[in-house]
């Protein structure tokens, strides 16, 4: 390897100089100079902190903002989170259901009450809330995925439920033809008290002295209601019927008709908790007894009644009708599966005080002391069921 260095004399004439080196040398003196480099690096190469001034861009370890912000969950209403915690959300969903199942058929009351536009015959109204209630039971199974008839053992509660159930709304028309509504709707609300003597038969239910005291005090608040129909308007609805189309019927023999469809009731109220029970699935019930009840209401519709064909205003109150009696039956069904059905069925008075309190509200009834007296042990009642809630280990 060559190297020049160049000098300058006094004179200032330059003079030049060559050395030559061997490639040894030149080597020693490059790993020399390579070591020496090396020891002299890490005093030269120093880590330079970043410059930062108030225009420097910070950037934050955190996620972008539409990366961190949760993507926001579905918005439910209040009213279906309600109905959810009714449904399952809670130990008290057995009475609520109750409740609610309560509250739609008064619902139901006032609709019929202030829409009905056009007289429809009870075996094609009847017609039309069992086919809507078949269509929209069948259609919540397939929607949830259970098979239409459920399980095979529990088959043959479905099919005695359906009888009865079906046997209890045909004695209940032929009564309600024939005697005063007010005193029909009395029999229909012994229901609750059949019910509870055929569960403690049936199903061995035992009987509290505070659950008797309950059905006791809610019955006595309906014969405080109806005391001045049954005997006033009661007896001018007597006289109107007698000189009906069923002359020839006997009052008496409709009450006890009437009677008899409360105790069917009452056992088709038992066969639905014991149903619900074994399939799991109190929809299960309402289908079984609308694929009996919608045929067998159609053939009585044009066997013993004249049909009406319904106009519009009346075909779509009929529906609506349907949907919540779907509802009520629904909810219904649910709440005696949960709940024992003595305190289930107290609960179901809630409806006639509704009714009686809307009446005196919207001065459709005139008020009296005894429809006021029979309301507040009824609201009593039930609210002394719903205070000391199910039992701690539901039988």
């Amino acid at each position: 390897m060559a190297a020049s260095e160049d000098t300058i004399t006094d004179d200032g004439n330059h003079t030049v100089e060559l050395t030559v080196l061997d490639n040894e040398e030149s080597a020693a003196n490059g790993g020399s100079a390579a070591a020496s480099s090396e020891e002299i690096t890490p005093l030269l190469t120093q880590i330079e902190r970043p410059k930062i001034n108030i225009f420097s861009v910070s950037r934050s370890r955190r996620k972008p903002r539409e990366l961190v912000i949760k993507a926001p969950e579905t918005e439910i209403s209040p009213v279906s989170q309600f109905m959810l915690w009714a449904w399952s959300g809670s130990r008290y969903s057995g009475l609520l259901c109750m409740a609610l199942s309560s509250v739609i058929y008064f619902v139901m009351e006032i609709l019929s009450e202030n829409f009905t536009a056009q007289s429809i015959p009870l075996f094609e109204t009847a017609f039309v809330r069992c086919t809507v209630t078949l269509i929209l039971s069948y259609i919540w199974l397939r929607r949830i995925g259970l098979p239409i008839f459920g399980a095979t053992h529990p088959r043959k509660l479905l099919l005695l439920r359906s009888l009865v159930g079906y046997l209890s709304l045909l004695s209940f028309i032929y009564c309600i033809q024939r005697i005063p509504f007010s005193l029909a709707i009395l029999l229909s609300f012994t229901t609750p008290i059949m019910a509870s003597i055929v569960a403690r038969i049936i199903l061995y239910e035992k009987l509290k002295i505070t659950e008797i005291g309950g059905l006791a005090c809610s019955f006595s608040g309906m014969l405080f209601i109806f005391q001045q129909m049954l005997t006033t308007q009661g007896l001018q609805k007597t006289e109107e019927a007698s000189n009906s189309s069923f002359r020839g019927s006997n009052h008496i023999y409709a009450t006890l008709i009437g009677f008899f469809s409360s105790i069917t009731g009452g056992i088709s109220y038992c066969l639905i908790k014991a149903a619900a029970k074994a399939t799991d699935q109190p929809v299960v019930t309402v289908l079984s007894f609308a694929i009996l009840a919608s045929p067998a209401a159609g053939i009585c519709t044009f066997a013993f009644e004249e049909f009406v064909l319904p106009s519009f205003n009346s075909l779509s109150l009929m529906l609506a009708l349907g949907i919540l009696s779907f509802l009520a039956e629904v909810f219904l069904a649910h709440g005696l599966q949960l709940e024992k059905i003595n305190k289930a069925a107290n609960v179901m008075f809630m409806e006639a005080a509704l009714s009686q309190l809307w009446g005196i509200g919207t001065s459709s009834i005139a008020p009296s002391l005894g429809r006021l007296v029979g309301c507040i042990l009824i609201l009593i009642s039930v609210s002394f069921t719903m205070f000391c809630g199910p039992e701690k280990e539901n039988e």
